[in-house]
């Protein structure tokens, strides 16, 4: 069978440029070897982002008093917890599979991998198509310490399938995943103790937000462990899971009920037979150039695979990108402008450049800061936790890099997303009306430098 577009992988990035393509009038092939919205849909962020929606209120209802409401009780159902995840992800992944259905887009459930550089091969059929975009995703990765192989030591998606709420939760991983699950369930009630190789958590992140969050989550009764190496994984005679850990020279342990490895991703490079198209790949990943293509003019890869940034988004829009090079169309898409969120309670978000970044780059810079105790809409909500930090070059004062830890961090993000590409400056953004009391004020606030 031949079509004009072949794409490998049916998560993000995969279904949404295959649905672009066909209402662009091009003949689709999409491979999908797992679950319809892949990795993100149905193992990350659509499942967690209900669990996180869950523990959040768990924490609301147990501050009811400071909102004047007395006497009140309520019991946490997790089965109920997990049916609704169940029910939300289900309906998402029903609702891509009419989209795809009505754009006539072929849909193979079955993995894929090469046979030559225009040839792929599903259940023992071939396809041909004029390009090929991978969209393969990516795994969880695991430390390769004694015991990480043991049937205790759960991964993202394990954890997500788990029946009941740890009565303790030791994490290996401070990235967003480890912080996510440890906000989660540190909500919901579990004692959770997270250990983080780095000196702060959230590696990516400005280093004032990591600190603040470590901060707010300690306050929560969450032990984060920094600079901290896992050496190895043990189960005592009472079925109990033991973390040997080194810090400061010295090795420590931590006991725990339940343990989850959240140390990163990999991307999904094996089983695609890459080397018969020709194509050149690592363990780090599929090497692409800005329009996504691969070292073969006719193959591009997009989202995790390429691990340029693994982001649903991203791969969305990397998507449009590998499209838009087929088509022959030029973009003004900015892929150095990515927002970014951690929805721990507080939650986090993030775009554009850190303060280290910056001055590993030789910019000059200038900081605005502004706090949500000091917005009107914060303290109204209860919400007084949390920082905006803005940064701007010394000269023109143009935005850079925006860095929110509080409510609502990740729509903040995404406000100053948009100003990032309408290259805002701290003048211009002052010059815009927000409105009050909002806690987009909070972006304002920081912009007086």
């Amino acid at each position: 069978m031949h079509s004009d577009i072949i794409i490998i992988g049916a998560g993000p990035g995969g279904y949404e440029t295959a649905l672009e393509a066909a209402h662009h009038g091009k003949s689709v092939t999409l491979f999908n070897g797992g679950a319809l919205g892949g990795t993100c849909l149905n193992e990350g962020c659509i499942p967690t982002k209900c669990l996180c929606r869950d523990s959040e209120m768990v924490m609301q209802f147990k501050e009811a008093d400071k909102f004047g409401i007395e006497d009140f009780t309520f019991a946490v159902d997790f089965n109920k917890i997990t049916s609704r995840k169940r029910e939300v992800t289900e309906q998402l992944r029903e609702g891509i599979a009419t989209m795809l259905k009505q754009a006539k887009v072929n849909v193979v459930n079955a993995t894929a991998s090469f046979k030559d550089a225009l040839t792929v091969v599903a259940d023992g059929q071939e396809y041909t198509a004029d390009n090929i975009i991978i969209a393969s995703g990516s795994v969880s990765k695991s430390l390769p310490i004694p015991g990480h192989d043991l049937e205790c030591v759960m991964d993202s998606t394990d954890i997500l399938n788990i029946d009941h709420v740890p009565a303790s939760l030791t994490i290996i991983g401070g990235g967003v995943i480890g912080m996510e699950f440890a906000s989660i369930f540190a909500g919901l009630g579990s004692k959770v103790t997270v250990i983080e190789f780095m000196k702060q958590i959230l590696p990516p992140f400005d280093s004032d937000i990591a600190k603040r969050l470590k901060q707010a989550l300690s306050k929560r009764g969450v032990e984060i462990i920094t600079g901290a190496a896992a050496k190895r994984i043990e189960q005592n005679e009472d079925y109990e899971i033991v973390v040997t850990y080194e810090a400061k020279g010295k090795e420590q342990t931590v006991v725990s009920s339940d343990l989850l490895m959240a140390v990163g991703r990999a991307p999904r490079v094996e089983g695609l037979n890459l080397e018969a198209a020709g194509v050149e790949y690592s363990p780090k990943g599929v090497p692409v150039d800005e329009n996504m293509r691969t070292n073969v003019g006719h193959i591009y890869a997009i989202g995790d695979v390429n691990a340029k940034m693994m982001l649903a988004h991203v791969a969305s829009f990397q998507g449009k990108r590998a499209l838009n090079h087929i088509e022959g169309k030029s973009d003004n898409i900015r892929f150095d402008i990515i927002p970014s969120a951690v929805f721990t309670t507080p939650e986090c978000g993030m775009a554009g450049l850190t303060e280290e970044e910056c001055k590993s780059r030789g910019i000059d810079i200038v900081c605005g800061k502004s706090f949500y105790r000091a917005n009107g809409k914060a303290l109204a909500m209860g919400e007084s936790e949390g920082l905006c930090k803005l940064i701007f070059d010394k000269g023109k004062h143009k935005l850079l890099g925006a860095h929110i830890m509080g409510a609502d961090a990740a729509l903040l993000a995404q406000e100053a997303v948009d100003l990032m590409n309408a290259d805002a400056t701290a003048e211009s953004i002052r010059e815009v009306v927000f409105g009050h009391p909002t806690l987009s004020e909070i972006l304002l606030a920081a912009a007086h430098i």
